[in-house]
């Protein structure tokens, strides 16, 4: 088992100083890294389509507690038709490539209930670049427009949301859950140890009133494991 180590907080500073880039090359490199001009083309596309107003953004892990872009607003949102779920490996942030931690992905089926973030036009496309610098080093994402019904409008809006890209090399598939809670009680990098992503992600949902019973059986069994290897 990874011990704990001391961590970088992402900030959007890091980001736009290009801390990234460095994680990858300290770690010799990532496959199928995206180019600059593949990350700003995709992120001007998706603004293009993008409704009239302010642009909301479908968080459900890591954007709900430490998003690192400017938000106006944060309410509660509801997806339907796809879920979160332990499913794409990492080597960089909250894995290495001896022992790679797993990220949260939407994928089909269910629901999913996060928060939506709203960012103001004026400034998306300089914070999109932050959020696609960040989430699509290695186009593991598939981002696009979807349906969320926000908490206090009655209309659906469109978000902007990462699903999960099944395509990709790094897409883990549908793990046991005795294979997940393994890999996240063990692993860890340079962002830290892949078990406080669950755990502030846990937090905080609950925060908010969100309670994801996999997730919160997913943060039992960690605990059990690591309190067997004390």
């Amino acid at each position: 088992m990874s011990h704990r180590r001391p961590s970088v907080v992402l900030t959007r500073d890091a980001i736009k100083n290009g801390f990234i880039d460095r994680m990858i090359e300290a770690r010799g490199g990532l496959p199928g890294r995206w180019t600059e001009q593949q990350i700003v083309d995709c992120y001007r596309g998706l603004l293009a389509e993008a409704p009239p107003g302010d642009v909301w953004i479908f968080a459900y892990g890591s954007l709900i507690w430490n998003p690192c872009i400017h938000v106006a607003e944060l309410r509660r949102a509801r997806l339907n038709g796809f879920h979160r779920r332990f499913c794409l490996w990492t080597q960089l942030g909250r894995g290495s490539p001896d022992c790679p931690g797993l990220m949260l992905g939407l994928v089909p089926g269910g629901a999913c209930v996060g928060v939506v973030l709203r960012v103001e036009r004026a400034i998306a496309e300089a914070e999109f670049d932050i959020l696609f610098r960040r989430e699509m080093v290695s186009g593991s994402y598939d981002p696009r427009w979807v349906t969320v019904q926000i908490e206090g409008i009655k209309r659906p809006q469109q978000a902007m949301c990462f699903l999960m890209n099944r395509a990709h090399e790094r897409y883990a598939g549908r793990l046991t859950d005795a294979a997940i809670a393994d890999a996240i009680t063990r692993a860890a990098g340079p962002l830290g140890a892949c078990r406080d992503y669950l755990e502030h992600t846990v937090a905080a949902l609950e925060a908010l009133g969100i309670k994801d019973k996999p997730l919160a059986r997913l943060q039992k069994m960690v605990k059990q494991r690591l309190a067997q290897t004390a």
